[in-house]
């Protein structure tokens, strides 16, 4: 092994211990603090997108969805859809954005801690007339992607007050 090689490793493993010690971690590997074992999600729809992707995000972390739990998040007021982004010089459109909006609290033993009045993620895709049912499909993936994500930044906030 050569000095440069043995210097670049040396380099990296420094690195890595001094990330590891200043807490850094990878987006989406937010976890609950230690002792939150169990939270109650007051939601309309439990098949919704956002209700699926929090309760296997929460799973994952080994929290259990409880009704009774001194935890709550309550979601509100949930809207998606997309809008057309630009139109060819035919007046076709070319470029959609997908949206999806949600408001949300957060109460442990009834006291308020953490209130959202709205958060809109956004992402957008170019429409191709010729290549429909991929489209679609990108569509759907842009949308499950924005949930993923408007979840990890709730499990932030919370995880930042609780």
């Amino acid at each position: 092994m050569s000095w440069s090689s043995a210097l670049q490793r040396g380099a990296l493993l420094a690195l890595l211990l001094a990330l590891a010690g200043c807490g850094f971690q990878l987006a989406g590997q937010q976890s609950l603090p230690s002792g939150f074992e169990t939270i109650a999600v007051d939601i309309e729809d439990t098949r919704s997108d956002v209700y699926l992707a929090l309760e296997r995000a929460l799973a994952a972390q080994g929290v259990r969805i409880d009704r009774d739990s001194p935890n709550r998040l309550a979601i509100s007021d949930t809207e998606t859809g997309q809008r057309v982004l630009s139109v060819s010089a035919r007046n076709i459109p070319r470029e959609f954005e997908v949206f999806y909006t949600i408001s949300y609290s957060f109460r442990r033993d009834r006291e308020l801690l953490l209130e959202r009045p709205a958060v809109t993620l956004t992402r957008d895709y170019i429409w191709d007339e010729t290549q429909v049912l991929g489209k679609l499909r990108e569509e759907r993936r842009l949308r499950a992607l924005i949930v993923d994500d408007l979840v990890d930044i709730i499990l932030r906030q919370i995880a930042s007050v609780a």
